[in-house]
């Protein structure tokens, strides 16, 4: 597009149309102030090649042979449009003088011309009418033919690869698919008739793959992108960034200096990515302001065609598509509603081109934002990078970028916590061979222990559970407090420093003053309470309303369902439970000898297994109940719907995951009783005990397995799913004879249209996972150190495979913008909390800590001397042992054997009752627990009353740059002014809007 005033002059001339001193002050107002100074981000910082489109060529299509364009028929010929920048209502009021004139709009009469675009079998079946207060009409200007030149070979080049309009000039910025066979025809042709009365541009194409689809291109042009800019209040760039120039900034700023210089000595960081190789990571240094069009001279436009990105033009397009009507009525509009009753079978903003080129990046550059995303952040290669965090925000939006921000921070924050957790268990595994403990039971050659189950088992000596009593010590040891400790606070630093991070995020990119718009009521809303109305106290407008009454009855209704849910999942941990009770006695009695020796194992382990195909069965049933449960709240707006859904999912998932490791954490074994004196389920099964080695063996087995075992599915489900769906859709191609060649020419609008669209809750799945998972991170760390380090390692490859799956394998999402992570946030505290009091239990009740530690300071051999070395508890393990009389079994044995308790010998006045070494653990126990938590929480509030949730700095940076811009915006003001004055010689008043 080129500023040509002798074209406009022309086109003046041949309509008739006066201009007046206000249209021509505005048109001179384009031109960027002097004082404005050029951002580099808004066009010399992409890639030499990615302004070029792709090499796959289309067959030649006809040369455009003069008509009424399918888009400009509502605004002005392409050229005119493209190089006026008139103000939108002033537009309006000279065409609808226009209308009543001898022009009409050929799209209205379909009699004398058809849309070129348009299924004539469409028009066949429904008379068009239109409203002349809704449509923009204008007069038509015919272009000669002109031969085939290279210009015009160039420009069916620039169509056929799939960004553009035919005319190769228009860029797409938004697809709408319907089918033909679709009766809602009526409805899409009033939509698409009010699109363009937006000013919006439209033109049809068929599918090549299939007959019965039809694409609807949508342009935006530029009249319409900065009315809609304005509204929207979308933040553009205008002036330079001034930095601070007193003392303290300059010796800042020397300081910087040297630590440049010094680190240019170093060797380069391999996890930094190369900004030669990705221009577009260099920092914006321009301040932004709402876009106004009264004050667009104080914006920088080098060009109208990149100041606003692609992103952003998407978003004012679907912004339109959600609040343009196609009937009659308070909520008959938006795009979403029209998908919903079939009306379009998709709408979503294409992609840039492909994400794969011929030519190595290195040598040839990136094709376009989507190949440079997939070269420098999608592939498996790139899997020890830093994210293009600003890349993605441009092509995906705010609200996408954050999460992969949030992801990258909780992975980043997961390696200390990885680390330690490793330390810990490679300080169990040094000191396994040295325990005490573990000495004591290896050594037990005599020590007859009493039978675990009820008829087949056979008696077993202690040191037969060497094995065992080894492996608990990785995970149960001295370094065991420390760890959830250090686990507690980590969690605290994490949210407490991601708070600091998003503050970051949200000023680079422009969101500490953007407010969310006041939402549309979801259509069941408004169809179910009609009848009542209110006046929005935001709007000022009459809306349907909800009586409380009836709010309060329908969320009783829905807690009541949410109750039924986990007791759901209650009974299918109790049917575990009987399962583990049954199995015990079975494989106790198996005939292999390795099953009937390590029965236990084989116990917890099928137990495990089984409870995990049971969680997997029943998260399918718990997805369909919370969206019975959400839409019976009928919940106001799309955000409230999304939050609900989403709190329901994490509660039924989460008591669906953690309610088996719950069990064996705090009843397994809890509630058996002594032999001779076993309580039984049901009269018929007695209760599973605990081994002699302890219970933390099978917590660390559950956990282990169930967090591996998730891990494995869902990456499967995230990749495996869409790649296979997108094999099949090219399968069903090759069925219908599509051939390769014919395949690989297809516009980019039809290949995203093949593309698996993204999820349909958006991100709450991938959140949904990284929270569950963060939960098992840090709820029961006390008991498997390793769950750090394996959230670790499955996170690096959850980066790049949730990149993969967005860049390669989703439809490209809308661009939307968000400031935070949403309820999420409150949910990870909340877990942070669970996880301080979860972990004290363990280690109070579940690991020996506490037993060993009474043992060492009362009744061991440095007693009254203080915990010095592994010697104090010597003979911990016959402490800890109580004995038992075979005789009273009655299964013809005799002797004498022993079992984990702490209660009186058969001998003893009173046989059997708990002495009092029992009573001085159980104190403290629960000691411990008071004294480990309100330390732990101390300590967490203290750390989150010292970190500050905005940075110093950026603090003081955004005070002094909202005076400077205040400063700047007055001084530009005045000096345009100015030159409006010496330009026409008289005093010009400008009123500030």
């Amino acid at each position: 597009m080129v500023h040509h005033s002798g074209s406009i002059q022309s086109f003046r001339h041949q309509k008739g149309m006066n201009t007046s001193k206000s249209e021509m002050v505005k048109e001179h107002s384009l031109k960027p102030s002097r004082r404005s100074m050029p951002c580099l981000v808004q066009s010399q910082t992409h890639p030499q090649s990615l302004s070029k489109h792709s090499s796959f060529l289309q067959p030649n299509r006809v040369q455009p042979q003069p008509q009424p364009l399918s888009a400009g028929a509502s605004t002005a010929t392409v050229d005119v449009v493209s190089e006026r920048a008139k103000v939108m209502e002033t537009l309006e009021n000279n065409l609808l003088k226009l209308s009543s004139t001898e022009y009409s709009d050929p799209f209205l009469d379909i009699g004398k011309d058809k849309d070129p675009y348009t299924d004539d079998s469409e028009h066949g079946n429904y008379d068009v009418r239109t409203d002349q207060s809704l449509l923009i009409q204008n007069k038509l200007t015919r272009q000669k033919t002109e031969p085939r030149t290279k210009s015009s070979l160039k420009t069916d080049a620039m169509a056929s690869s799939g960004l553009f309009f035919k005319d190769g000039k228009k860029r797409i910025d938004y697809i709408l698919v319907y089918k033909k066979s679709s009766l809602q025809i009526e409805k899409r042709s009033t939509f698409e008739k009010n699109l363009r009365a937006e000013g919006l541009m439209l033109e049809r194409e068929p599918a090549v793959t299939n007959s019965d689809i039809m694409f609807v291109k949508i342009h935006c042009p530029w009249e319409t992108l900065c009315k809609y800019a304005e509204r929207m209040n979308i933040r553009m760039p205008f002036r330079k960034k001034c930095y601070y120039t007193d003392w303290r900034s300059k010796t800042m700023g020397s300081l910087q200096r040297n630590m440049r210089e010094l680190k240019s000595w170093l060797p380069r960081n391999p996890m930094k990515l190369d900004k030669e190789a990705l221009p577009d990571l260099e920092e914006t240094d321009c301040y932004t302001a709402p876009f106004s069009r009264a004050r667009i001279h104080h914006f920088t436009i080098n060009n109208k065609d990149s100041f606003f990105s692609n992103s952003t033009r998407s978003r004012i397009v679907h912004h339109m598509l959600q609040r343009t009507k196609y009937e009659d009525g308070k909520s008959k509009m938006g795009i979403n509603r029209l998908l919903n009753n079939g009306t379009y079978e998709a709408a979503f903003p294409p992609h840039e081109g492909s994400h794969k080129s011929r030519h190595p990046i290195k040598t040839h550059g990136a094709q376009n934002h989507r190949h440079l995303l997939y070269e420098r952040w999608a592939r498996w290669g790139m899997w020890y990078k830093y994210q293009p965090l600003d890349l993605i925000r441009r092509y995906f939006g705010e609200k996408i970028g954050l999460y992969f921000a949030w992801l990258g921070w909780y992975t980043g924050m997961l390696i200390p916590a990885a680390l330690v957790g490793l330390f810990v268990f490679l300080y169990g595994l040094f000191t396994m061979d040295s325990s005490q403990v573990s000495k004591e039971i290896c050594e037990a050659n005599e020590t007859i222990m009493c039978p675990m189950c009820e008829r087949n088992c056979t008696l077993q000596k202690l040191n037969e559970s060497c094995i065992y009593a080894k492996v608990t010590h990785l995970f149960d040891n001295g370094g065991t407090v420390f760890f959830a400790i250090f686990m507690a606070i980590w969690a605290t630093v994490f949210l407490e420093f991601w708070k600091r991070r998003r503050a970051v995020l949200t000023y680079d990119w422009d969101l500490i003053d953007w407010e969310d718009e006041e939402e549309e009521l979801r259509p069941q809303f408004e169809a179910k309470y009609s009848q009542v109305e209110r006046v929005n106290p935001i709007t000022g407008k009459p809306e349907p309303f909800q009586p409380f009454p009836d709010k309060l009855s329908r969320l009783m209704v829905s807690v009541s369902g949410i109750f039924f849910m986990i007791s759901l999942v209650l009974t299918a941990v109790f049917a575990v439970v009987v399962y583990r009770l049954v199995a015990m006695e079975q494989f106790a009695s198996f005939k292999w000898y390795f099953i009937k020796k390590y029965w236990q194992f084989a116990t917890s382990g099928t137990g495990v297994c089984i409870n995990f195909m049971i969680i997997m069965s029943l998260n399918v049933v718990y997805e369909k109940v919370a969206y019975l449960l959400t839409d019976l709240e009928h919940p106001r707006t799309e955000s409230e719907w999304e939050n609900s859904f989403a709190l329901k999912m994490f509660l039924f998932q989460f008591v669906n995951l953690n309610s088996s490791i719950f069990y064996i954490a705090f009843f397994l074994g809890r509630f058996a009783g002594r032999p001779g004196k076993y309580n039984k389920l049901f009269n018929r099964w007695r209760l599973e005990e605990c081994h002699p080695s302890g219970c933390l063996i099978d917590l660390c087995l559950q956990m282990g397995v169930i967090m591996v075992l998730k891990q494995m599915w869902n990456n499967f489900m995230e990749l495996g799913y869409p790649l296979l769906q997108n094999w099949w859709s090219r399968r069903k191609m090759k069925r219908r004879g599509q051939s390769m060649e014919h395949k690989i020419s297809l516009p980019q609008w039809e290949k995203d249209w093949n593309l698996q669209p993204m999820n349909l809750h958006g991100l709450m799945d991938e959140y949904l996972e990284m929270v569950l998972q963060f939960g098992f991170t840090t709820i029961f760390v006390a008991a498997f150190p390793l769950a750090p380090l394996l959230a670790l390692l499955n996170n690096i490859i959850e980066i790049r495979l949730d990149a993969y799956k967005f860049v390669t394998q989703w439809r490209r999402p809308m661009p939307a913008r968000a400031t935070d992570i949403g309820i999420w946030y409150g949910i990870l505290e909340g877990i942070g909390v669970l996880a301080v009091i979860t972990n004290a239990f363990v280690i109070a009740i579940t690991s020996d800590y506490i037993p060993r530690f009474v043992y060492a300071y009362k009744y061991g051999p440095c007693t009254d001397q203080g915990y010095r070395q592994e010697k104090c508890l010597k003979g911990y393990v016959n402490s800890s042992l109580s004995v038992f009389d075979l005789s009273e079994l009655g299964m013809g044995y005799s002797g004498y054997c022993r079992y984990r308790d702490y209660r009186a010998p058969p001998w003893s006045s009173t046989p059997y009752e708990f002495t009092l070494q029992f009573w001085h653990v159980l104190a403290a126990r629960l000691a411990f627990i008071i004294v480990f938590e309100h330390l732990v929480f101390g300590i967490k509030s203290f750390i989150a009353y010292l970190i500050p949730d905005m940075p110093k700095d950026l603090c003081d940076r955004m005070r002094r740059e909202k005076y400077l811009v205040q400063e700047m915006m007055y001084e530009a003001e005045l000096e345009h002014l100015q030159r409006e004055r010496k330009k026409n010689g008289k005093q010009y008043h400008h009123e500030w809007p």
